[in-house]
């Protein structure tokens, strides 16, 4: 299992999890929850208790992922098969142009 803290603009969003079996589970963190109902990371996964789950990851994680020669480079550089999104997700987009960034998730981390 892989997991990534999700920011919004610098704020603890939530947890996007991959399971061993390839399943994607994205959770909003509850304080996230609580005081920032507007700010959803996108239209397609609107602020709410109930996680969002699905066989394959989520289009707009997956839309953050580099592409062309940019992929190329970070797959050579990281030796992460192109095909292991979560992997491409966790080593490139700490630092991704617009609102939401991904973290490596760590034991006793808050984010």
């Amino acid at each position: 299992m892989r997991q990534a803290i999700i920011k919004y603009n610098s704020i603890k969003s939530g947890i996007l999890t991959e399971s061993d079996d390839g399943e994607y589970v994205f959770t909003y963190d509850e304080d996230y929850i609580a005081n920032h109902q507007g700010l959803f990371i996108t239209f397609d996964m609107p602020v709410r208790q109930r996680p969002y789950i699905s066989k394959r990851l989520f289009s707009f994680f997956d839309g953050l992922i580099p592409e062309g020669w940019l992929l190329n480079i970070a797959s050579e550089s990281w030796k992460i098969n192109k095909n292991d999104r979560m992997g491409l997700l966790l080593a490139c987009c700490q630092n991704a142009i617009g609102a939401v960034s991904v973290h490596p998730f760590k034991e006793n981390q808050n984010g």
